[in-house]
């Protein structure tokens, strides 16, 4: 699915999805592992921004982890 090294993750099978370009967005509901809730720093991956969608109502929850995030509670040795 990702850029992680797990060769059984997928979102789905048997789908058909138009090539998609840089900027294009795509929302994908009940991600486990890909949600917060289950989420994980795996290989060093940020974790994906977060977005409720209330009927037509659309807004980011929770903003995508950047380096900083990744670091700042590492310790200097």
């Amino acid at each position: 699915v990702g850029p992680i090294c797990e060769s059984s993750d997928y979102f789905a099978k048997d789908r058909y999805l138009p090539p998609m370009q840089r900027g294009d967005l795509m929302a994908i509901f009940s991600a486990g592992a890909y949600g917060t809730t289950m989420s994980s720093n795996y290989n060093s991956r940020p974790r994906a921004a977060e977005v409720l969608v209330d009927g037509s109502t659309v807004k980011v929850i929770r903003r995508r982890e950047s380096y900083a995030d990744l670091v700042a509670h590492e310790l200097d040795g």
